[in-house]
């Protein structure tokens, strides 16, 4: 398993990120591809090896020409450009996952609905091109698990749209909610909105550099001069050093008993969670107090999104309170392959222990449209698929 880990010594930035991508070794061709794939006239992106204190560094830049315009965009413009990009469709959905956060920062920030946000600078082209080339960037490297260190924020006063504002900016605090930051003394803004968002979102942990067999090391160049230290962000990538590949992170668990919600607001609700990212979010029938029947809503999600859930809970279920408690859990490495079917191609996911393919299943989204265009039922199509991979392990 390729490891990446965003060593934030000096904060983060969406340029950076992108910088530290080509740096460890991502060819500049890759970006470029989904860059002009965006449809925004005028907007191209470059690359070049810069010094930061003496540091060696790739500097990525997004050129915006004379004369291009520049929009306000609203969360369905940014997710329609995403939808039309040039890329595989698990780096389109972590795209359209760190717009949302930023949509829902911002919204928390301005007291607004996420569909009346204006991303201001956040949906400028800049912003577009770094969260899609971050995306693009991990998919061309094969980046399969992300971990951050804990993120300095800076000190002193940014200035943007909204005229001289503290650091952390209002939305780099909210999507901040939950992970670790760190102290530091090197003034002014160290991460910014899109670098939080990125990083908070990809990134499956933060802590220490995880074991690994180190593969590559890349340095990311910000636009200016560090004053105490090289404003550079560090990737270092590698292959998992354990030999038991089951994944260990911490994750948020989220609870709220419900007595007096009808079931399809509880429905709903659980649909909304589990489209905004929760990786489960589920239903148990309970007693309560005085033999009232109810609900217990649990929902399982990442640290760094605990905050948006919580207030997604609140929002959805009217509940007056929520539980938290961060648990530990182990997972099997998870990847997916493709096999081809007399139903058409589909994608089997594989699930690794100490090496070993322990668990092998088709994905149903792709075994349904395929049982739905071809008129079978849905079981013919999954052990079609199963066939399928167990043949390509015996040719192999």
């Amino acid at each position: 398993m390729l490891l990446g880990y965003f060593d934030c010594f000096n904060g983060a930035a969406g340029d950076m990120i992108l910088g530290a991508l080509l740096d460890a070794g991502c060819p500049l061709s890759a970006m470029q591809r989904t860059v002009s794939s965006l449809g925004l006239p005028g907007v191209r992106l470059s690359a070049e090896k810069v010094r930061r204190r003496g540091l060696a560094a790739t500097r990525a830049q997004v050129v915006v020409e004379p004369g291009a315009q520049e929009t306000h965009r609203h969360l369905p413009d940014i997710l329609s450009i995403i939808d039309a990009a040039d890329l595989p469709p698990a780096a389109k959905e972590n795209a359209r996952r760190v717009f949302r956060r930023l949509a829902e920062a911002e919204a928390q920030v301005h007291a607004l609905p996420v569909e009346q946000v204006h991303f201001h600078e956040v949906g400028a082209a800049d912003a577009l091109v770094d969260v899609l080339g971050a995306c693009a960037g991990l998919a061309a490297l094969g980046v399969e698990r992300l971990v951050c260190s804990p993120i300095p924020t800076g000190s002193g006063t940014v200035t943007c749209a909204h005229g001289v504002l503290p650091v952390p900016a209002p939305a780099t605090a909210h999507l901040l909610l939950g992970c670790p930051i760190a102290a530091s003394d090197e003034p002014g803004e160290l991460t910014t909105p899109t670098g939080a968002a990125i990083l908070t979102t990809l990134a499956e942990g933060f802590g220490p550099l995880p074991e690994m067999r180190l593969k590559a090391v890349g340095c990311g160049a910000g636009a200016r001069e560090g004053r105490t230290r090289p404003n550079v962000l560090r990737l270092l990538l590698g292959e998992s050093a354990s030999g038991d590949e089951a994944e260990h992170e911490t994750i948020a668990v989220l609870e709220t008993q419900l007595d007096d919600v009808p079931g399809q607001v509880l429905g709903y609700a659980c649909e909304r969670l589990l489209e905004a990212g929760a990786l489960e979010a589920y239903l148990v029938p309970i007693i309560m107090k005085k033999s009232r029947p109810g609900q217990l809503l649990t929902v399982l999600c990442r640290l760094s999104d605990a905050a948006a859930f919580e207030s997604l809970i609140l929002a959805e279920t009217g509940t007056l309170g929520v539980r938290r408690q961060e648990v530990r859990r182990a997972k099997l490495a998870r990847r997916h392959v493709s096999v081809r079917t007399s139903f058409g191609e589909i994608r089997v996911k594989l699930g690794s222990r100490g090496g070993q393919v322990v668990r092998a299943w088709p994905e149903y989204e792709d075994c349904a449209v395929a049982a739905r265009r071809s008129g079978v039922p849905l079981h013919e199509v999954q052990q079609a698929a199963l066939r399928a991979w167990a043949q390509q392990q015996q040719d192999a």
